[in-house]
């Protein structure tokens, strides 16, 4: 997700540069409106009239924790639906992990905002604590299978900063993990060894855990003015991720690159567009009778998307099932 809410020169900044980047890119189809794969899927809603949803992540018991990037807050959603806001007054809070006991989340998201942090909130006690600060644009987390984490960054108020790792059992931390720049969602790859990311470049990587500086282009953003956000992949390598520009989620073969979309429309209400202001974040969580995506998005409102029959919804990370 960007900050820069209020300000239509700040979005209309944005789209510019996701033009710009857009040209003359060989894997982006120049297509302003997608495929549809949208056959089968039914939406329902969670919870509404919550805010701007930046993302989320379940809490293993239908419920989930979600951030609120321009109101400031974390907060829980239960399995009924209620919502409560567990901290507020945070500066732009952006991605968010369940580990345990404990959740990580982000805050200074945003290409112009001041400097981040990471933090870690206690379940039992209510207690935080700030893990790093001073972080360029912190914007998308995910936990990998050693329990060591990784954060995308956005900042352009200094250098460039690619993607952080941070190992929270000795605290080491790598400002510059993989040098690839103005990345957002972060997403674990099938294989267990690498990870997917998008960026404002509007294409979608697969970068080595082993060789962080050795990423490989995915797929192009199926349609010319994207804006992509946070993601998760199944285990058969398709990608789900969250657009901006459409209000979208983008269903993304990794294998191939071809991208359709299930559902779009999801964005905030208002006289004129100011994006970021759409879908900001997927997870897929089990349900009853199996999987179904849950997203976030600028209007407020937590949905349920679940899938048409027969398509298999089982995460990529073995720890999500």
């Amino acid at each position: 997700m960007l900050s820069g809410f209020g300000s239509k020169r700040f979005g209309s900044a944005v789209l510019t540069i996701a033009a710009g980047l857009m040209i003359g890119s060989p894997t982006a189809r120049a297509d302003f409106v997608p495929a549809s794969c949208a056959q089968g899927w039914v939406a329902e809603t969670v919870v509404e009239g919550v805010g701007n949803l930046e993302n989320l992540d379940s809490d293993g018991a239908g419920g989930f924790y979600v951030t609120g990037i321009v109101d400031g807050f974390f907060a829980h959603v239960d399995a009924s639906g209620h919502f409560e806001p567990l901290l507020t007054g945070l500066d732009h809070p952006a991605g968010v992990r369940v580990v345990g006991r404990s959740v990580y989340f982000l805050t200074g998201d945003g290409l112009d905002a001041p400097p981040g942090t990471l933090r870690r909130y206690d379940l039992d006690t209510g207690a935080v604590e700030v893990l790093l600060t001073d972080l360029n644009g912190p914007n998308g987390l995910l936990v990998l299978p050693d329990g060591d984490l990784l954060f995308t960054t956005l900042g352009i108020k200094s250098a460039p900063t690619g993607i952080a790792r941070y190992r929270p059992s000795t605290r080491e931390y790598t400002k510059t993990w993989s040098p690839l720049p103005l990345t957002n969602g972060l997403a674990l790859a099938p294989d267990g060894r690498s990870v997917f990311t998008d960026s404002l470049e509007l294409k979608v990587f697969r970068i080595p855990l082993d060789a962080p500086r050795d990423w490989t282009v995915v797929s192009g953003m199926p349609q010319l003015l994207a804006l992509p956000d946070d993601m998760e992949a199944t285990r058969d390598g398709q990608l789900f991720v969250a657009d901006h520009a459409l209000g979208a989620v983008y269903r993304v073969d990794t294998a191939t690159g071809a991208a359709c979309a299930i559902i779009t429309g999801l964005i905030k209400p208002s006289p004129l567009r100011n994006p970021p202001d759409g879908a900001t974040s997927v997870r897929i969580v089990r349900e009853a009778d199996g999987w179904a995506l849950y997203v976030t998005s600028m209007d407020g409102t937590l949905r349920r998307l679940r899938p048409p029959a027969g398509l298999d919804l089982t995460p990529a990370d073995e720890r999500r099932r």
